[in-house]
């Protein structure tokens, strides 16, 4: 990838959701929403603290995470749309 986060930022990609019901009907494509999941495709180094040390980010490449369905600023790279947001924007890891 050519992207590099700076500070505590972090590239995503949604996953995207499925687009039958568990019941089987099928959902158009212009009736369904935005996936709010996405996997972590790059992390940037961190954020300086007050003392000016640096604070590592909690998330690595390749984590499941749930997000804000508006949230991040949206850029194409390679045909591919990903998401650019703050770790802050982030809700949850996903276990696996």
């Amino acid at each position: 990838m050519n992207l590099r986060p700076l500070a505590d930022r972090v590239i995503v990609k949604r996953i995207e959701s499925e687009t039958k019901t568990a019941s089987g009907i099928v959902i158009p494509d212009n009736a369904a929403e935005k996936p709010d999941q996405g996997e972590v495709l790059a992390v940037g180094p961190g954020k300086r603290n007050d003392k000016g040390e640096l604070a590592a980010l909690t998330v690595k490449v390749g984590d499941r995470v749930l997000f804000g369905k508006y949230s991040g600023q949206t850029v194409k790279v390679a045909g591919d749309e990903l998401l650019v947001m703050k770790e802050d924007d982030l809700f949850a890891v996903v276990e696996k």
